[in-house]
């Protein structure tokens, strides 16, 4: 394969990044900021340079970490998976789309000082002239943007040098007027001004020695940007009367023409005029090359992939992305542009901070030339301030960034998921953090053994399987020299008082007491017998556990009843308020279980599952068989992870231990002589958060844990380990 030179240095990485930062940015939108920040906007210009850097920091890294990739999406998508490239595809193509329909809005009216036109009407033909010229293949050259530059660091370095000696300091008077929320609104606003930045990562793989050459360019023609608009704005604002040039659709021309006369003004025209067209062009250029990425991702419809065999480009994605340039450009304003432009660039920017996390703290080979300077705080702040300005931007663009994140989620649900099954770096990143927390979960809860079970018979369920709760208690304290708590629970209606005698009828000839008794001597622990008449037995089942301070609550569970279905079973309720562990089997009896399945489908192994399962294997002489999910297309990356933490939690267990995929989408063979798994979350019940990964039903007793409330894990933990395992 034919690789690219690398013949781009320093000054032509410089020229790129400069050129694709200036135009709307200073020819467009002081003019709107000053209308509703006054003179504060000089310091607005300044505090959006500053909050750029971390992510002008991030890109660069990952510039030269992958100087072949290319692109904001594909490091997102590397990094964070699927989910977040996605929101990030789209944020950065409605962004530069967005940008684009600017760029046209704005740059009219320049034009239309030389003649007199309409102004949408020439807008939407520049646009559709620009849209045929990138269908028909052709692209502007290094010489005309090289051009650009000149022309227009020449007319803005002749405006700012010949208007400084006419600034009037009065008119900075009223400075700080507009507060602190001014500020950050407006700061927000021409926060695109800088989307430009990171434009030269793109183009890496042509830099020569990028570790050096990409950070520096980035970073100094950030510098240098961000020294120009604020002085670029400091002298409109200091030679125009106040307030003139505030809302005006040209404002450098009308500050041009208060100190240059007509000379300055069409130094400025051309100037503006070559800049936003170009920026116009690059936008249409550079945004439809989002969809046509995606669906090469399969992040997107395979026809955004076609590319036309007579012009070479991928028709349909730029034909799209015309059609919202139009339409934006016909129906939206030019404020309201502006503002959904920069709301997106910050949420593209705060997440290439969060990507260059993904990328440090996963195990995909990540080898930068270039690293961030005090990491992870410089992400971190550039994360944080990128979602707080975004909360002081307004009403329309804060609405427009939650539609399209919303949007993109429903793309990615119905679309996106079933059709691809990679990941992030982060993703495996987090679900190794989340092995190693589970591990010391399992680590602690060997600390706290259970020394004393009652076992609620709430039912006459015969003498097998009542033998078989009373024996799975009883392997559950042997090791501790517990106790088992064996109660029959008899419920009889209100009317009834509780003090007359109550005959309880046997399930077998034998007492329960006399049974109990004969189970005692077979498995070797005490077992104390008692009897509880109630009018509520979940009630009765809960204060007594109290009562008697016991560890654990182990009854039977039936859970494909229709009643438990519609209404839930007593125990539920059990299973919401017990001061203790509880445990519910599915009795299909217990005889020396030899082979004992520990099953997690949506996360780690609860510690509390896992010391049940090794109780039961210890006492029975068995070994564990450690299931996990896997479908056809499960991530390699993810078997990887889930096998290493089995391997830990294998040497901190004291039985046999093996490692079993199982898949969702077919049998599983053998069945296994228990079962033990976590009880469900029923706060994660929302099908959205349903990946479909459920185990086949079992042909053997299933043992289901709730650990105590205190040692539940919250919602947002239990709604990380279902995304990440």
């Amino acid at each position: 394969m034919k690789e690219l030179e690398r013949d781009l240095g320093l000054p032509s990485v410089l020229a790129i990044s400069i050129g694709a930062m200036i135009g709307s940015g200073i020819f467009i939108l002081p003019a709107l900021a000053l209308e509703r920040a006054g003179p504060l906007v000089i310091l607005a210009y300044l505090l959006a340079g500053l909050l750029v850097v971390p992510a002008a920091l991030s890109k660069s890294e990952m510039a030269t970490a992958m100087p072949e990739a290319g692109g904001t999406y594909i490091y997102i998508e590397r990094g964070m998976g699927p989910l977040l490239g996605t929101i990030a595809g789209v944020g950065t193509w409605f962004s530069l789309s967005f940008k684009g329909a600017l760029a046209l809005v704005g740059g009219v009216p320049y034009l239309l000082l030389l003649f007199d036109l309409p102004l949408k009407p020439v807008a939407l033909g520049l646009a559709t002239v620009l849209i045929l010229i990138n269908l028909l293949g052709a692209k502007q050259t290094g010489l005309f943007q090289l051009v650009i530059v000149v022309v227009m660091l020449a007319a803005l370095g002749w405006f700012t040098a010949g208007s400084a000696p006419a600034v009037q300091s009065a008119n900075y008077a009223n400075f700080f007027d507009a507060g602190l929320g001014g500020l950050l609104a407006v700061t927000g606003l021409v926060f695109v001004s800088y989307a430009g930045v990171t434009k030269v990562a793109s183009i890496a793989e042509e830099v020569e020695d990028p570790g050096r050459n990409i950070p520096l360019g980035i970073l100094g023609s950030l510098a240098f940007t961000t020294v120009l608009y604020v002085a670029v704005v400091a002298v409109m604002v200091g030679v125009t009367d106040p307030g003139s040039i505030a809302g005006s659709d040209t404002p450098v021309a009308v500050a041009a023409e208060a100190t240059l006369g007509a000379a300055g003004v069409f130094a400025v025209i051309v100037a503006a005029i070559l800049a936003l067209v170009s920026t116009a062009n690059a936008g249409i250029l550079s945004s439809s090359r989002y969809p046509f990425a995606m669906s090469r991702d399969k992040l997107a419809p395979p026809s955004m992939a076609s590319i036309s065999d007579r012009f070479g480009t991928p028709v349909n994605s730029i034909t799209l992305t015309g059609a919202v340039l139009l339409v934006l450009i016909a129906f939206v304003p030019i404020l309201d542009i502006a503002k959904l432009a920069s709301a997106f660039q910050i949420l593209v920017f705060a997440l290439i901070n969060m990507a260059v996390v993904a990328f440090r703290e996963g195990t995909a080979e990540y080898d930068p030339e270039f690293t961030s300077p005090l990491y992870p705080w410089m992400q971190i702040f550039g994360t944080i301030t990128g979602f707080g300005l975004l909360t002081q931007m307004g009403t329309v663009p804060l609405a427009g960034a939650v539609v399209i994140t919303l949007a993109s989620l429903v793309w990615y649900l119905v679309y996106v998921r079933p059709r691809v099954s990679r990941e992030g770096t982060a993703t495996d990143a987090i679900r190794r953090q989340v092995g190693r927390g589970a591990l010391e979960e399992v680590a602690d809860a060997a600390d706290e053994p259970a020394h004393e079970v009652l076992v609620a018979l709430t039912k006459d369920i015969g003498p097998e399987r009542e033998r078989a709760l009373v024996s799975l208690a009883a392997d559950l304290v042997r090791p501790h020299d517990g106790r088992v708590l064996a109660v029959r629970f008899q419920e009889v209606p209100d009317q009834a008082p509780l003090t007359e005698e109550v005959t309880v009828q046997s399930p077998a000839d034998l007492s329960f007491e006399t049974r109990l008794s004969r189970v005692a001597d077979d498995v070797g622990v005490t077992i104390e017998a008692d009897e509880v008449v109630s009018h509520d037995t979940k009630h009765a089942i809960v204060n007594l556990a109290r009562e008697r301070g016991v560890d654990t609550v182990l009854t039977e569970h039936e859970p494909l009843r229709l009643r438990s279905r519609l209404f839930g079973e007593p125990i539920d309720w059990v299973v919401r308020h017990a001061p203790c562990d509880v445990v519910l089997v599915d009795n299909l009896g217990y005889d020396s279980p030899r082979q004992v399945a520990l099953a997690e489908a949506d996360g780690p192994y609860a510690p509390l599952a896992v010391s049940v399962a090794e109780a039961v294997a210890e006492a029975n002489h068995g070994r564990i068989s450690l299931w996990y999910p896997v479908d056809r297309d499960s991530p390699e990356q993810y078997r990887e992870t889930v096998e290493a933490y089995q391997a830990e939690l294998s040497g901190m267990l004291s039985v046999p231990v093996e490692s079993t995929p199982v898949r969702t989408d077919g049998g599983m063979g053998d069945d296994p002589d228990v079962v033990v798994r976590r009880g469900a979350d029923h706060r994660l019940r929302s099908g959205l958060l349903d990946r479909g990964r459920t185990f086949p039903r079992p042909r053997c007793t299933t043992v289901t844990v709730y650990p105590k409330e205190s040692e539940r894990p919250g919602f947002l933990r239990r709604l990380l380990e279902r995304l990440v395992f």
